[in-house]
C-alpha cells in the first residue's frame, strides 16, 4: 500500500510523479477511498468519483514541467461552474448544466490539474458558518462538533482532509478566510478583479471574488500565477500590477484589543497574544491604529442596502421558487428588497463607503494591517439554535475587506494546529498584494517549537551556536519529570544521554530553546546516533522535543543521574 501524507502540497505530489512513485489514477482512487471515509462530513455536492477524474486524466500528456499542475487534484466551490457538472450553489431547484467551466478553473485545467468534485457550500454563498445548506451541515475537519466555517466550507475541508492539494472558493465577506482559519490552512483573497469571476454564480456581484485554499504559502503563490490575469470577457476584472513581493514599511494592528466570543475565548486571546509576539519580533515596525473606519466599513455589508445586490440576482429565483431555499438563507435574501432601501439610500452608503476608502488608502499607504481572521468559533448546535447573531460573530474582522477593496491572505498562527487553531489576516491595498504575500511568508517562517536540551547544546556550551546559527532563542531553565536517567556516554567529545525510567527516574534539568520550524530539520541533520529527538515530559506536564537516548547507547556508561545535570 502506497504512502499518502494526510494533508497534500503541489511540490509531493510532483515530487513523486516526476520519480514515477505514483500516478494520477493512484491518486484519484486515495482521494475517492477518503472521500468515502468522511461521507458523513458533508463535504460535497458532487463527489470525488473515477468517472469524474478519469476524463480529465486521460487527457493529459505524458509527464511533463510544461505543465505546472499536471495531475494536481482540485476542488471546486459548488457556486463556480465545472463544465457539463451540475452548479447547484446549494439549492437543487436552482440547478444547472454549464456549457463551459468557470474562466479561474478553464485555466488550471489548461494548466493540467484535475477538478476531483464539487464542494457543499452556505446555500447562495450567504453564511460563514457552513451549516446553511440543505446537502448538510460541513463539518469542521479537526473537530467535526465544530462549524466548519463557510460559506466556502465543504472547499476548505476536502484540502483540510487531503482530498485535493488545493480548492477554489468564493469570498464576498470573509468566505475565503473564516474556513481557512478554522480548518488550519492557508485561505488567499486577491484583489477583486484579480481573477475572472465569469462562469461564478453571483452573491454580490460588485465585491465578489474567487479565493483558494492551501496548506502552502507557495501553492497559493502559484495557482495566483496561472489563473491571474484580465478577462475581457468578465464585467468585473481589472488590469492590476504585478505582485512584487517586498516587506511593507510598517505593520499595523488594532490599538484597542479585538472582541473574543464564545466557548474558546480564552483560548483565541492567548494565541492573538501569542501572534502580536511574532509579529513584533519580525523586523517590521509596529503601529498601533484606530480601527474604527474598518468596524464602520463592514457594518455596510449586512446593515444597509447593500444586500440589495444579492437580491437584484436571486430575487426572482426567490419568488418564483417558494419555500425551495434554505429558511435562513430566505430571510437574509428577503432584506434586500426591504422598501426603506431607496436609491437615496443606496447612494448614501456609496458616498459613505468612498470615505472609508481613501482614509484606508492613506492609513494602508506601503503598511499592511493585521486582525485575528476569527475571533471565536461555535459548536454546531450552537449555529442551529441562533443563527444570525453567531454568523454575525464570525465576520467581525472580515467583512469590510471587499468593500475596502483590499487584498488579504488568511494564515495559521501555528501550521500544525490540530486542537483549537487560531489564524491571522494580512490586509493591504488591491494594489499591493506582494505585501500581503511577503508579510505572510515571514511570519509563517518565524514560527518556532520548543527544543530541550541537557548537554553541549545547553546555554554557554560548546554546541549552542548549532541552535543559535538556525535562529533558536534560549527561554528559560527547566526540569524535566521525575521519569529520566542520565548518562555520561562514551563518546568524543563526551556528552549526556538521557533515558526515560519510569521505575528509577528522577529530574534531569534542561534548557529550552524556540527554534524556526523550518531551520529544526536543518538542525537534526547534525544530531548523531545513539542521540536523536524525541518528546521528552517537563516537571510542569508540558511535552516538547528534545535530546533522548537511545537504551544501547548507555551501556557501559556512567550513571550520572543523581547530578541531575551534565
Amino acid at each position: 500500500m502506497k504512502y499518502f501524507p494526510k494533508k497534500l502540497s503541489i511540490a509531493w505530489i510532483e515530487k513523486r510523479y516526476e520519480s514515477g512513485e505514483l500516478s494520477p489514477l493512484e491518486l484519484a482512487n486515495e482521494i475517492i477511498r477518503r472521500a468515502k471515509e468522511y461521507e458523513d462530513y458533508n463535504i460535497w455536492i458532487v463527489k470525488p468519483s473515477m468517472d469524474m477524474m478519469k476524463q480529465y486524466i486521460d487527457a493529459l500528456p505524458p509527464y511533463t514541467k510544461e505543465l505546472p499542475l499536471w495531475g494536481i487534484p482540485f476542488a471546486v466551490k459548488d457556486n463556480i461552474d465545472l463544465k457539463d457538472v451540475p452548479t447547484t450553489a446549494a439549492c437543487k431547484e436552482y440547478e444547472y448544466i454549464p456549457k463551459t467551466s468557470a474562466t479561474v478553473v478553464d485555466k488550471l485545467i489548461s494548466a493540467g490539474a484535475i477538478p476531483v468534485g464539487k464542494t457543499n457550500l452556505d446555500q447562495f454563498a450567504t453564511g460563514l458558518v457552513g451549516t446553511r445548506s440543505p446537502y448538510g451541515e460541513c463539518h469542521n475537519a479537526l473537530n467535526p462538533e465544530l462549524i466548519s466555517g463557510g460559506s466556502s466550507s465543504g472547499s476548505a475541508v476536502a484540502v483540510a482532509l487531503g482530498m485535493a492539494a488545493f480548492s477554489l472558493g468564493t469570498d464576498t465577506a470573509g468566505s475565503g478566510r473564516v474556513p481557512a482559519a478554522l480548518n488550519c490552512l492557508i485561505g488567499y483573497k486577491p484583489a477583486l478583479g484579480a481573477w475572472s469571476t465569469k462562469g461564478v454564480v453571483p452573491a454580490c456581484a460588485s465585491i465578489d471574488c474567487v479565493s483558494v485554499f492551501t496548506n502552502t504559502l507557495e501553492d497559493v503563490i502559484l495557482v495566483n500565477s496561472l489563473v491571474r490575469e484580465f478577462d475581457e470577457d468578465c464585467s468585473w476584472s481589472r488590469r492590476l500590477p504585478r505582485i512584487i513581493p517586498v516587506k511593507p514599511r510598517k505593520i499595523l494592528l488594532p490599538s484597542e484589543g479585538p472582541i473574543f466570543f464564545g466557548k474558546f475565548a480564552k483560548i483565541y486571546k492567548e494565541k492573538w497574544e501569542n501572534a502580536i509576539n511574532r509579529i513584533k519580533r519580525l523586523g517590521i515596525p509596529v503601529e498601533y491604529i484606530d480601527y474604527t473606519i474598518f468596524e464602520k466599513a463592514a457594518s455596510i455589508l449586512y446593515e444597509g442596502p447593500w444586500v440589495a445586490e444579492r437580491w437584484k440576482d436571486l430575487g426572482k429565483f426567490i419568488h418564483n421558487n417558494p419555500g425551495k431555499t434554505f429558511p435562513v438563507t430566505e430571510e437574509i435574501l428577503r432584506a434586500g428588497e426591504k422598501r426603506e432601501y431607496t436609491a437615496a439610500k443606496l447612494f448614501e452608503a456609496i458616498h459613505t463607503l468612498q470615505d472609508y476608502r481613501v482614509k484606508a488608502d492613506k492609513i494602508l499607504q506601503d503598511s499592511v494591517l493585521i486582525m485575528p481572521t476569527v475571533g471565536g468559533t461555535f459548536y454546531r448546535d450552537e449555529v442551529r439554535e441562533n443563527p444570525i447573531e453567531t454568523n454575525k460573530m464570525m465576520g467581525l474582522y472580515t467583512n469590510h475587506c471587499n468593500l475596502l477593496d483590499l487584498s488579504a491572505i488568511a494564515i495559521p498562527e501555528k501550521q500544525d494546529d490540530n486542537d483549537i487553531p487560531f489564524g491571522i489576516t494580512i490586509f493591504a491595498l488591491a494594489d499591493s498584494e506582494g505585501l500581503v504575500l511577503k508579510t505572510a511568508d515571514t511570519f509563517l517562517h518565524s514560527e518556532t517549537i520548543p527544543i530541550a536540551v541537557c548537554g553541549l547544546h545547553k546555554k554557554g556550551y560548546l554546541l549552542e551556536n548549532q541552535l543559535t546559527v538556525q535562529g533558536a532563542v534560549f527561554t528559560e531553565k527547566a526540569k524535566t519529570t521525575d521519569k529520566y536517567k542520565l548518562y555520561k556516554l562514551n563518546s568524543t567529545p563526551v556528552k549526556p544521554g538521557m533515558v526515560r525510567d519510569e521505575k528509577n527516574g528522577t529530574y534531569i534539568e534542561v534548557d529550552v530553546y524556540d527554534i524556526p520550524v523550518a531551520n529544526l530539520g536543518i538542525f537534526m541533520k547534525q544530531v548523531t546516533s545513539p542521540l536523536s529527538i524525541g518528546e521528552i515530559e517537563l516537571e510542569d506536564g508540558r511535552w516538547v522535543n528534545g535530546f533522548i537516548c537511545e537504551p544501547y547507547g548507555v551501556e557501559n556508561a556512567e550513571d550520572i543521574s543523581d547530578s541531575h545535570s551534565f
